[in-house]
């Protein structure tokens, strides 16, 4: 059994200009002690699947409108709000991407930390904060005992992140979402926070998701990855696949927009054009008007997920034009998706 699966999960927004689809039939899975990263640029749909999974999402304008979201077996999206809210944070958590905003800024992050234990446990409030002090030393904050006293301002971007991530770690839930966990850090405490994620998840051997629009964070700590785009899913693969063998063009222009040592002095690749706004989706694929591989068929049909090998998907007609397509044989559709002449 999965540690969670999300299956086919639709999300629309209404608005005063008509209702706008943020997701669309999105589905995949996590298992304890894995990592799966999210990946896309922004408005791909990477953090309204998430608030959608925890239950956090505002509602209205926001509404689910079909799918399922299994946790431990158990779909979260029947069970009535007293129960979601008893799994959040004891068995389910999320690291927000701005920690300033998240943190309360008139109540010192000991006290905010020990209220977990104080309203998910019942502990005294000394030993709540003696349990707060615990989670700081344990997510490297120094002079722990004596910065519990502090107030969030009073800590670097880092720190704030850290104290998130020790908030999320503070039940010792079985699946952490950390969504933009590294926004706004510079590179070396990005990869600090990164380690720290990668060490806890061992440690704990708990599942996290971990959504971000930057390769180069996951490269390391990921163990298979989703790639989003206008709501839905592009590709899904093991992370090494992902990196050496694409299977879709928008997940190869991702990777050609990284920056690499061995290009240094050539002018950096960038996906031409934008994402397009969730009020006008392109018909047929929406990647298309970026596309160098588009064609007529991609303009009027929406490409299903093929399963291009196994553990393997790709949302495009003309995989087997890829580099991840060239070097694998075969290829079908995944369960679900619809039959067509283009595959």
């Amino acid at each position: 059994m999965a540690l969670l699966e999300v299956t086919g999960l639709h999300v629309e927004f209404r608005t005063r200009d008509g209702t706008v689809p943020a997701v669309s039939g999105v589905g995949y899975r996590v298992d304890a002690g894995e990592t799966l990263a999210v990946l896309g640029e922004s408005g791909s749909g990477k953090s309204v699947t998430a608030q959608a999974v925890m239950g956090i999402l505002d509602s209205p304008p926001g509404r689910i409108t079909a799918g399922r979201v299994l946790f431990r077996g158990q779909d979260l999206l029947t069970l009535k709000e007293e129960r979601r809210r008893r799994i959040r944070g004891a068995e389910m958590a999320m690291i927000f991407q701005d920690a300033l905003s998240a943190l309360n800024p008139v109540l010192t992050v000991g006290t905010q930390l020990g209220e977990m234990f104080t309203v998910h446990r019942g502990m005294s409030r000394k030993a709540a904060r003696a349990e707060a002090v615990r989670l700081m030393d344990r997510v490297g904050i120094p002079a722990a005992k004596d910065r519990a006293g502090d107030y969030p301002h009073q800590f670097s971007g880092g720190m704030r992140q850290r104290i998130m991530i020790a908030m999320a770690l503070a039940l010792e839930p079985a699946l952490i979402i950390a969504d933009e966990p590294t926004t706004a850090l510079d590179v070396t405490v990005q990869a600090q926070v990164m380690d720290l994620l990668a060490e806890l998840r061992r440690e704990l051997a708990m599942g996290l998701v971990l959504i971000t629009h930057d390769l180069g964070v996951v490269a390391d700590v990921a163990d298979r990855i989703v790639v989003m785009y206008a709501g839905r899913i592009v590709e899904s693969a093991p992370v090494r696949d992902i990196y050496r063998r694409p299977a879709h063009p928008y997940t190869e222009g991702l990777l050609e927009s990284v920056p690499r040592v061995d290009r240094k002095g050539r002018e950096l690749y960038a996906i031409k054009g934008l994402p397009p706004n969730p009020r006008r989706i392109p018909p047929g694929c929406a990647f298309h008007p970026r596309c160098p591989r588009a064609r007529e068929v991609c303009r009027t049909e929406v490409p299903p997920l093929f399963e291009v090998a196994p553990e393997r998907t790709s949302a495009c007609f003309f995989w087997r034009e890829t580099p991840g397509g060239t070097e694998t044989p075969g290829g079908t559709r995944a369960p679900g998706g619809t039959e067509g002449a283009h595959g």
